[in-house]
């Protein structure tokens, strides 16, 4: 007798629901939203005084807090159950933005270097920004890895 067919590709280690944040390779996703939100806001939140190095931090953070964000609601929704290449697709997508978001922070690190001379307020900002920054690149990084790895 046939089986009958499969209607999951998902493997059946990645939980379902809320329990999905309490697994390794999926933990990153909410600190990734949260520090890259950070890193939106504080710079956003500063004069700009390089508006090409500021605005590339800008758009990084804020494209990757969105499509993060929209990764994460398809992994609650469970979307990623009809398809058997959301793993490749997850490490593709977090080792990419966290190469985008080394340079992202390397350029927010010299516009704080920059900003020291100018303003010591914008200068304090810009170095939370640079520390968030490179804090968002870690878990991105750590996400790539522990997914390809898992």
């Amino acid at each position: 007798m046939a089986s009958p067919p499969a209607t999951s590709y998902a493997p059946p280690d990645v939980p379902a629901g809320v329990a999905l944040l309490t697994t390794i390779p999926f933990a990153f996703l909410l600190p990734e939203l949260v520090f890259g939100c950070w890193v939106w806001v504080l710079v956003a939140s500063t004069h700009v005084a390089n508006p090409l190095l500021q605005g590339w931090v800008l758009y990084v953070s804020l494209t990757s807090f969105l499509i993060s964000l929209l990764l994460l609601l398809s992994y609650l929704l469970g979307f990623y159950r009809r398809y058997d290449f959301w793993r490749v697709l997850d490490s593709l997508y977090h080792g990419t933005t966290g190469i985008l978001y080394m340079s992202a922070a390397v350029l927010q690190a010299h516009a704080t270097i920059v900003s020291e001379a100018v303003d010591l307020r914008n200068y304090y900002i810009n170095t939370a920004a640079s520390f968030f920054a490179f804090v968002t690149t870690l878990l991105y990084i750590l996400h790539a890895f522990s997914i390809y790895y898992h």
